[in-house]
């Protein structure tokens, strides 16, 4: 678990719902005050809820919730129950009489995993709200990485285990930056300072992990044909007061978090979504560049953490159990 995660942005909160035995779950990051959100979709296989809403030249500025789940497009329904959540305490946009919680939502497909007819709905998207806290974040094969698998450009029965995984940097002076990731990636993991690989498919005796570009750029190669079973998720955060155009341009940026750390990434069979959060609670200049370079920096470490931490389920070894 740790501190030093996404929740070292104050005011910002994460719960998550795990179901072990059908390999699912969703988790929730919670903004109780509201922040100005972003989003970018560089996948080509999306799941989402309300992204339109996040774009600059929409009325609404702030989301008070974001929703990261598993079971595919099914999973989205979980963002219901976040609303109920949050309109049970008076959390939401001002609408007349009503008040209607803002909640984005990406999707993965974790289906192929565990039991396909288990999703998370409303009820398991209300009970991620109630285990939320500002603490330390549970990170592995929880919440919306129960059951996400990473490598799998060979097919689902040489994948490893994927997770989620949260990292942050702050800044000094009170500016702080965090990410956390739902790594379900078609692609390997690779650690951005070394290049070495983290996780990839494994060899055909299963004892050892191979690199998927070396494989994929490989003259003849032919790739594993079957469902899309991919869609790497996030957030990131920071306390900096940002517009919405320069939330939505760390959500970009966000991205290239996820090239430093996951090869290939942004395929046809992935999903890749990242949100961004900016609460505002940082009242001195912020450099964009600057910020730019640690929130691609923390979603790389998350990506790194979230499979690292990651345990064998359903079947699918962890990459901690197989050697190098």
């Amino acid at each position: 678990m740790s501190k030093e995660g996404i929740t070292i942005v104050f005011g910002i909160e994460v719960g998550h719902y795990t179901d072990s035995d059908a390999a699912t779950g969703c988790t929730v990051v919670i903004c109780r005050t509201g922040a100005v959100g972003g989003v970018d979709v560089r996948g080509s296989a999306p799941g989402t809820r309300e992204t339109d809403l996040l774009r600059p030249t929409t009325l609404v500025t702030d989301a008070h919730a974001v929703l990261l789940s598993g079971g595919s497009a099914f999973g989205l329904d979980a963002a219901s129950g976040v609303m109920r959540y949050l309109e049970e305490r008076g959390i939401g946009y001002p609408a007349g009489s009503a008040i209607v919680p803002i909640v984005p939502a990406g999707v993965l497909f974790d289906l192929a995993v565990g039991d396909s007819t288990v999703r998370p709905g409303p009820d398991e998207g209300y009970r991620a709200c109630t285990q939320a806290s500002s603490g330390s974040v549970a990170e592995g094969s929880v919440g919306a990485g129960t059951g996400a698998t990473v490598g799998k450009i060979l097919g689902m029965d040489r994948a490893v285990k994927g997770g989620i995984g949260t990292a942050s940097l702050d800044l000094g002076d009170g500016l702080a930056v965090g990410a956390l990731v739902a790594v379900n990636a078609s692609g390997g993991v690779f650690e951005p300072e070394t290049g070495g690989l983290v996780a990839g498919p494994r060899s055909e005796d299963g004892t050892d992990m191979l690199d998927p570009v070396a494989l994929i750029t490989a003259p003849g190669f032919e790739a594993t044909r079957g469902v899309p079973t991919n869609t790497t998720v996030g957030v990131v955060a920071t306390n900096a007061r940002l517009s919405k155009e320069q939330a939505n341009k760390l959500a970009s940026v966000a991205h290239d978090g996820l090239a430093m750390s996951i090869r290939p990434v942004h395929t046809m069979a992935d999903g890749d979504t990242m949100f961004a959060l900016a609460t505002g609670k940082f009242d001195g200049p912020t450099d964009m560049n600057r910020l730019c370079t640690a929130v691609a920096v923390s979603v790389a470490r998350a990506v790194v953490r979230g499979v690292r931490l990651a345990t064998s389920l359903a079947g699918i070894p962890a990459a901690a159990e197989l050697s190098r």
